[in-house]
């Protein structure tokens, strides 16, 4: 009896350790990402971003200005500053010696010795200007290594975060409403061919998207509607109505027989049933696929790319973001800011609609 108790406990240590380690192999990341946010260029490119929690580092407590006359040092040879000793060239790199590390910046006729101390110290210099450059195009200065000021316009995201908008919340709401109809259809109605209907349905779950797009591209251009938030409404609607189908059918054909039948008796039409009944009890399922289809429409690059093509004035916000790391692959301020701002709104409808989330995915898998 002890030892199964024990081998429970064990078990149980096992997977809640695999556990937390997935949950931080997730979260690390996008902490690290959220944090490079509003951290500046030069910050990003002198420390990383775990510099935020306390840590010992380098504070400089002392400039020497004139180290040849003040300190009476020959650069040419082997100097002796402050208890450390070494050539300029291990100097240029730094000599530590006691807690302190000797610095000479500069050349050996004008250069200056930077004397600096270990100390604890937190990294919390953050700014919003990440964000401004981002979303309302505003110009930014930085100091470039030759000491010039250059001048660089911003990155504005602001149109393409609304026309991802204007793409997931039709391409959301469009199959959950075709598939609810076909769901409830499939589960309470009979009809002919109901069950090689459904087959039908569930096949289409194993057919890659990728082949379609082609033959969606021909037609999109014989209909004049190549190019417009219609023809991805149409693609995303087709791609995602067989998962919905199925989904939304597993959760339904749960519901309380004798809460519909009773409806029924009453004088209830089909409609009226569902419109009044199964809607409103489905809202676990519904919300459950919405998070996935709105996940799938928001992150979307190719089928966007593809049938809307590369016009600025309806470029999505991963084609925004890929443009972004294009040209501007060496500005991790803007980067880290561009990538949160696309993953702000998916986080946001996740953590609003997670109680359903689960109580949606495991609709129909008990009986009983």
């Amino acid at each position: 009896m002890g030892s199964a108790k024990r081998q429970k406990m064990l078990g149980s240590l096992f997977v809640n350790g695999i556990l937390l380690l997935l949950v931080l192999a997730w979260t690390i990341p996008t902490l690290g990402l959220l944090v490079a946010s509003f951290r500046s260029r030069e910050d990003i490119q002198r420390s990383g971003w775990w510099t935020i929690f306390p840590h010992r580092a380098w504070e400089t407590v002392e400039v020497i200005a004139n180290p040849r006359e003040e300190l009476g040092v020959d650069p040419d040879g082997v100097m002796e500053i402050r208890g450390a000793v070494g050539t300029f060239e291990e100097f240029r790199a730094g000599v530590a010696a006691d807690d302190v590390q000797v610095t000479w910046v500069g050349n050996k006729r004008i250069g200056r010795v930077e004397i600096q101390e270990r100390v604890w110290t937190v990294g919390l210099d953050f700014t919003l200007e990440n964000y401004q450059e981002v979303l309302t195009g505003k110009e930014f200065e930085f100091t470039n290594a030759a000491g010039e000021t250059v001048t660089i316009p911003g990155e504005n995201m602001t149109n393409a975060f609304l026309n991802s908008l204007a793409v997931a919340i039709p391409a959301t709401v469009i199959p959950i409403l075709i598939a609810a109809f076909a769901a409830y259809a499939f589960a309470w109605m009979k009809f002919p061919g109901r069950r090689f209907l459904f087959i039908l349905v569930v096949a289409l779950l194993v057919v890659p998207l990728q082949i379609a797009l082609v033959p969606l591209l021909r037609d999109y251009r014989a209909l004049g509607i190549n190019g417009t938030f219609l023809s991805l409404w149409l693609a995303h609607t087709g791609f995602g109505l067989a998962l919905a189908t199925y989904l939304l059918f597993n959760y339904i054909a749960t519901l309380p027989r004798e809460t519909l039948e009773s409806a029924f008796i009453d004088g209830a039409s089909h409609f009226t049933v569902f419109l009044r009944l199964v809607l409103p009890l489905s809202v676990p399922a519904l919300a459950s696929f919405a998070i996935f289809q709105f996940l799938w429409v928001w992150n979307d690059y190719l089928v966007a790319l593809i049938f809307l093509g590369g016009a600025p004035e309806t470029e999505v916000i991963t084609m925004r973001l890929a443009e972004i790391v294009g040209s501007r692959g060496n500005d991790w301020h803007l980067l880290t800011a561009g990538a949160f701002v696309t993953m702000i709104l998916p986080l946001a409808v996740f953590f609003s609609l997670q109680r359903y989330f689960v109580r949606g995915l495991l609709a129909g898998s008990v009986k009983g």
